[in-house]
């Protein structure tokens, strides 16, 4: 795995730079502290992961990770910080992790374990992956990207998209056994979630969260649920 590591402090660079030698499995790991340098290495280099800081001199984080997701083939982003308030900013532009400084080497091991598993999902997944749905006779086609959530009520299945929702018989073990583990993830027993498609994250009762998606439909999730939830955010 080819990591590079964007940040404007020098010692908070060597000191990521040290643990991630540490961790099985990286083989190179390159340096920038601005922006363009950023944008240096990813023309230079092939990067697998991108370790990045949200405060640069004069720079953000944020924006440059907006820029990398409009790049073909762009290289999974953690990010690195010394600030905790950005994270639901982090995770809208489909962060694989949030970490906070002073680092630790468990931690650091944690975060590249769950990047390898995902390049090798991403590896595996088809090119352009769809879901058959049959409803109302007829079938329909729908990209696994454009799917926000689904949810169960009876013995119906209802799969909402930013433009309409299918109904179907297609129970939800079913459903999760089609649609890709990188991004979709059970969050309830009558919810599956496309967590790229999250906007707000909000503490819930009983220690539980309730999530709000791109269609502004709030989904809960429950107890039973709340710790896979929160590894696979990196809450």
């Amino acid at each position: 795995m080819n990591i590079a590591i964007i940040d404007d402090e020098r010692l908070a660079r060597m000191e990521l730079h040290y643990l991630l030698q540490q961790v099985e499995g990286v083989e190179n790991i390159y340096e920038g502290e601005s922006i363009e340098e950023a944008f240096a290495l990813l023309l230079q280099e092939t990067i697998d992961l991108l370790f990045l800081d949200i405060h640069l001199t004069d720079e953000s984080g944020l924006d440059l990770a907006k820029k990398i997701q409009q790049v073909p083939h762009p290289p999974l982003i953690i990010f690195a910080t010394a600030y905790d308030n950005h994270a639901v900013e982090a995770f809208e532009l489909n962060a694989l992790d949030y970490i906070l400084k002073p680092f630790e080497q468990e931690r650091i091991k944690k975060a590249v374990a769950k990047a390898q598993q995902t390049l090798v999902k991403q590896t595996a997944m088809p090119v352009n992956p769809r879901l058959t749905i049959e409803t109302d006779e007829r079938i329909f086609l729908v990209p696994f990207d454009e799917i926000l959530y689904a949810e169960v009520q009876g013995k119906q299945t209802t799969i909402h998209t930013e433009e309409r929702q299918f109904i179907t018989t297609l129970t939800l073990a079913a459903l999760e056994q089609q649609v890709p583990s990188i991004n979709f993830l059970k969050v309830h027993r009558s919810y599956i979630i496309n967590t790229a498609k999250i906007t707000e994250i909000q503490p819930w009762f009983n220690q539980t969260y309730q999530v709000t998606m791109s269609n502004q439909e709030k989904v809960p999730v429950s107890r039973s649920y709340v710790k896979s939830f929160k590894q696979a955010i990196g809450l």
